[in-house]
C-alpha cells in the first residue's frame, strides 16, 4: 500500500509540474514569441520591454490558457463519470447527446435564422458570438433535462444510454436538414464552431465559465463514494444503502452541467473526455475514485494545454481548430482501448 501511495504522489507531482510548464508555454509560445522575463513581468503587473506583450498575454493568451485548463478538467471528469456509470470504456461526456443539443441550439441561430429570417448572426461581432453561446447553452440544457426525464423513468442504464445516443442522432438529423437549406456562409460559420476553439473565450465569458466549472468539479468530488461503490455493481451498491436512481441523476446533472457550459463557450471538444480517463488509469494503476478523480482533473488540464499549444505553434496560420489536434491524439488512445478490450490477436 505504501508503495502505491508513493507512486500516486509522484504521479500528482508530475501532473502539477506539467500543468505549470504547459501553462507558461501556452502564454509565451505562438506566432509572436514572448521572452520569459517579459512574460513574468506582465503576469506580475510590471512593465514589459514591449507594450504589445501586455495585449497579447492579457487579452488573448491568458484567457485562452485558463479556458483550456477548465475545459480539459471538466470534460475529463465528465468522461470518467460516464464510463463509471455505464461501465463502458468508450463512453464520453457527449455520449448522451448534450453536445448535439448545443449544436442544435447553435444551428437554430446560425442556420435557421439565416435561412428563414435572412439574418446572419455570425456577422454581428460580440453580440452575435454571445447569441451563439447562449443558444448552445440553452440547447445543451434542454437535452440535459430530457435525459434527466428519461433517467427518472428508466431503471436500466443500457436503455438510458441507447436513448441518449438516439437523441443525439435525432438532433444531428435536424441540423443536417438545416445545413442542406442554408446559405454557404452560415454553413461555414457553423462548421467552424463545430471544430472547437479555446480562443473565442474572453474575460467576460470566464466570469460565467469559471464558477460553473468549479461548481461542477466540487460536485463531482462529492460523488466519489457512490462512484466507488458503483464500480462493484448496482446490486452491491443497493445492498450498501446507495440510492441508485438519485445517484444516477446526480452524476448525469454533474456531467451535463460541465459538458453544457464548456460546449457553449468552446464548441464541441472531441476525445478529451474519452481519452483522459484511460491515460490516467494507465498512469496511476487504480480504479479508486479518491485517487482517480483528482488525477483526471489534472490530467485533463495537461492534455488540453498540450493540444492548445500544438494548435498554436508557430508555422500555422492563426491557430488550428482544437478538434484537429485532440482527434490526432485521442483516436490512437481509443483504438488501443478497443484492441485491449476485445483482445484482438493480430498474429492469428
Amino acid at each position: 500500500m505504501e508503495e502505491h501511495r508513493y507512486k500516486w504522489i509522484m504521479g500528482f507531482v508530475l501532473l502539477l509540474s506539467l500543468i505549470i510548464a504547459l501553462f507558461m508555454l501556452n502564454i509565451g509560445v505562438g506566432s509572436v514569441a514572448i521572452p520569459f522575463d517579459d512574460l513574468i513581468k506582465v503576469l506580475m503587473g510590471e512593465e514589459a520591454s514591449r507594450n504589445a506583450y501586455h495585449s497579447i498575454i492579457l487579452k488573448s493568451r491568458l484567457p485562452q490558457t485558463i479556458t483550456a485548463v477548465l475545459a480539459g478538467a471538466g470534460l475529463a471528469v465528465g468522461g470518467l463519470q460516464m464510463q463509471t456509470l455505464f461501465r463502458n470504456p468508450l463512453a464520453g461526456p457527449s455520449i448522451l447527446g448534450i453536445s448535439s443539443g448545443a449544436g442544435l441550439g447553435v444551428a437554430l441561430v446560425l442556420l435557421f435564422a439565416g435561412n428563414v429570417l435572412g439574418i446572419s448572426i455570425s456577422g454581428y461581432g460580440l453580440i452575435g458570438h454571445m447569441t451563439v453561446v447562449g443558444a448552445a447553452f440553452v440547447g445543451a440544457f434542454f437535452i440535459l433535462l430530457l435525459i434527466v426525464f428519461f433517467a427518472r423513468a428508466l431503471r436500466d442504464n443500457t436503455i438510458l444510454l441507447i436513448v441518449g445516443i438516439m437523441v443525439g442522432y435525432a438532433a444531428s438529423a435536424i441540423i443536417g436538414v438545416m445545413k442542406f437549406y442554408s446559405p454557404k456562409e452560415d454553413v461555414h460559420a457553423y462548421v467552424i464552431w463545430g471544430l472547437g476553439s479555446f480562443s473565442n473565450v474572453t474575460w467576460e465569458h470566464l466570469i460565467i465559465l469559471i464558477p460553473v466549472v468549479v461548481i461542477g468539479l466540487i460536485f463531482s468530488l462529492l460523488l466519489i463514494k457512490p462512484l466507488n461503490v458503483l464500480i462493484l455493481g448496482e446490486n452491491y451498491a443497493e445492498n450498501l444503502g446507495i440510492n441508485i436512481k438519485n445517484t444516477r441523476l446526480a452524476i448525469l446533472l454533474c456531467t451535463g452541467l460541465l459538458t453544457a457550459a464548456i460546449t457553449a463557450f468552446c464548441g464541441p471538444i472531441a476525445f478529451l473526455g474519452l481519452a483522459v480517463p484511460h491515460l490516467t488509469k494507465g498512469l496511476f494503476r487504480t480504479s479508486n475514485q479518491k485517487v482517480l478523480l483528482p488525477a483526471v482533473i489534472l490530467a485533463g488540464s495537461v492534455l488540453a494545454l498540450f493540444c492548445n499549444l500544438i494548435a498554436r505553434m508557430p508555422g500555422f496560420e492563426g491557430a488550428l481548430p482544437i478538434n484537429v489536434v485532440t482527434g490526432l491524439i485521442g483516436a490512437p488512445i481509443v483504438i488501443s482501448v478497443i484492441i485491449k478490450r476485445r483482445k484482438l490477436n493480430f498474429n492469428g
